[in-house]
């Protein structure tokens, strides 16, 4: 005897995935397949790939989930490097292969997350969705894809902005080492305008780093140094084998000028001649070997200042802008066309060029003082945040400003070494006042010379020497057991009251030619410290 199973009406036949509103939507009610809607395209947001596990082509979920996952470790590991070895890191980013590669790979990514979106938008089926929505989840979903593919490409953009500039600016040479545990590196500042002779660097400043610390020391070289002594491999020995020394025309700023003019050939192969000798004439003078240099053009050195948004300083005194030239000396100016104000400041780009060259009513070394006041305030500014703010801009100024025979590949190691550098604070020394004697320069003594400059690097500050090699010292305390009591002296008199110290007064003291009491009133000018 057979047993018949009961009959199933055709009604209740009905596939029971069907009923599944994720992946077969045109069963649910218009509020689920709204809120399916907005579920899948948070899905593609937060997890890109599992909108399509759930509901569309699990092969292509399944691949985007291992991309995704996969970009999720490669980040986790990043960000392990950047707490064990962070130059590699950055070297990544720097290095014109590795970012090469990055570029490509940030490049798919963002295709491929535009097309899982654009992939969502089908399963989502806008059709089926009630008339009012269809073009919100519309709106949204392009905002999602701006926010996401968007980004992601904006930063291979910037990433080959970055790669553009390192290669214009930065060398292709071989990786530098480190002499005597430190880099070594001259960096200029010089205009090669249209009313002068080639290029004269008039800021010259050796930046010395230890290569495991960071430790910085800066040490400026005044323009007018004579006798600038050359390393012992320095072509240059053969021109001048007892140093620059013809007098007055072989002070050190014309130095780079004469060499790309007329000794090119002693530099074969060097890109700059001019740098590479002006690299041996510091070398030799501060008794270092000079790996590198940087070359900044202060005619455009205002555009690297504005990018940044300022440059924050605390001046000691004010600081004249000065009028045209009226004479080929360059110390004959028309009265003053504003001034820079004591005080706590935030200079733009042509506030700070001025404030970094001004020598007008004063020494050449307070000029000295101001450039690597200048100098330090940039690099406390230069933090991680600021120039990933601003990179487009910092970049795009830099490659009109500046060159160097630094290798791009190891930019990266020396940007994790600028990072170090702002932990410890920058020691100074000027070849010049307040460090040496107002002659010095021109009779400098380079075994102190050396002596003071390893000294600096040992960490130790020396008090400045006297006589003819080095500054006046400090007046000597008395003997305290052999002073005789001294009689109480008499309450000072008030002084007699003297005229504020404003821009009008000192503009007044500008035009009427006062420089004796222009000279008196800017002498504190140098001082300066980073804001």
């Amino acid at each position: 005897m057979s047993i018949s199973s009961p009959k199933v009406s055709q009604a209740s036949r009905k596939p029971p995935v069907l009923t599944n509103p994720v992946r077969y939507p045109q069963s649910a009610p218009a509020p689920v397949r709204t809120k399916r809607a907005f579920v899948l395209l948070l899905l593609t947001l937060l997890l890109p790939g599992s909108a399509q596990i759930v509901a569309g082509n699990r092969k292509l979920g399944r691949l985007a989930l291992r991309v995704t996952f996969g970009v999720w470790l490669v980040v986790v590991l990043a960000l392990a490097i950047s707490q064990l070895n962070r130059g590699l890191l950055f070297s990544v980013f720097t290095n014109p292969f590795s970012s090469l590669l990055l570029i490509a790979v940030l490049v798919l990514l963002a295709l491929g997350w535009a097309y899982m979106f654009l992939n969502t938008l089908r399963l989502i089926r806008p059709a089926l969705l009630a008339p009012g929505m269809r073009g919100t989840v519309s709106v949204v979903l392009v905002l999602l894809m701006v926010l996401t593919s968007g980004s992601v490409g904006y930063s291979a953009y910037l990433i080959n902005t970055g790669r553009n500039a390192i290669n214009s600016i930065f060398s292709a040479g071989p990786d530098m080492a480190p002499v005597d545990g430190r880099y070594n590196f001259l960096v200029m500042g010089g205009d090669a305008g249209a009313d002068r002779v080639g290029r004269r660097p008039d800021s010259i400043i050796v930046v010395s780093v230890d290569a495991s610390s960071g430790q910085a020391v800066t040490i400026s070289i005044p323009r007018n140094l004579q006798n600038a002594q050359f390393t012992a491999d320095s072509p240059m020995r053969s021109v001048y084998p007892n140093g620059y020394n013809c007098g007055d025309n072989c002070i050190i700023n014309f130095l780079y000028t004469e060499v790309t003019e007329k000794y090119a050939n002693l530099y074969p192969g060097r890109s700059d001649p001019g740098a590479a000798a002006m690299m041996d004439a510091a070398g030799g003078t501060l008794g270092l070997k000079i790996q590198g240099y940087l070359l900044i053009d202060m005619s455009g050195f205002s555009r690297l200042i504005d990018a940044l948004g300022g440059v924050k300083i605390n001046a000691g005194g004010w600081v004249p802008i000065s009028g045209a030239s009226l004479d080929d000396s360059g110390y004959s100016h028309a009265p003053p066309e504003g001034w820079i104000a004591p005080g706590e400041q935030t200079l733009n780009g042509q506030q700070a060029l001025w404030y970094a060259r001004s020598r007008q009513w004063v020494l050449e070394y307070a000029r000295s003082e101001r450039q690597q006041c200048i100098q330090q305030a940039l690099l406390k500014q230069m933090d991680p945040a600021t120039v990933l703010s601003k990179f487009e801009s910092i970049l795009n100024a830099g490659t009109k400003v500046m060159e160097s025979d630094i290798p791009a590949a190891q930019l990266g190691s020396f940007v994790d070494l600028a990072l170090k550098s702002k932990k410890h604070p920058l020691k100074r020394l000027t070849i010049g006042p307040p460090d040496f004697d107002i002659n010095f320069s021109t009779f400098p003594d380079f075994n102190v010379i050396h002596a003071r400059v390893q000294e600096l690097i040992a960490g130790n500050s020396p008090a400045p020497t006297t006589g003819p090699e080095g500054a006046a010292p400090a007046p000597a305390a008395p003997d305290a057991s052999t002073a005789a009591p001294a009689a109480p002296a008499p309450a000072p008199a008030a002084p007699a009251p003297g005229p504020q110290v404003t821009q009008e007064y000192l503009q007044q003291l500008a035009e009427q030619g006062d420089d004796a009491m222009l000279e008196s009133l800017l002498a504190n000018n140098g001082s300066c410290t980073a804001g």
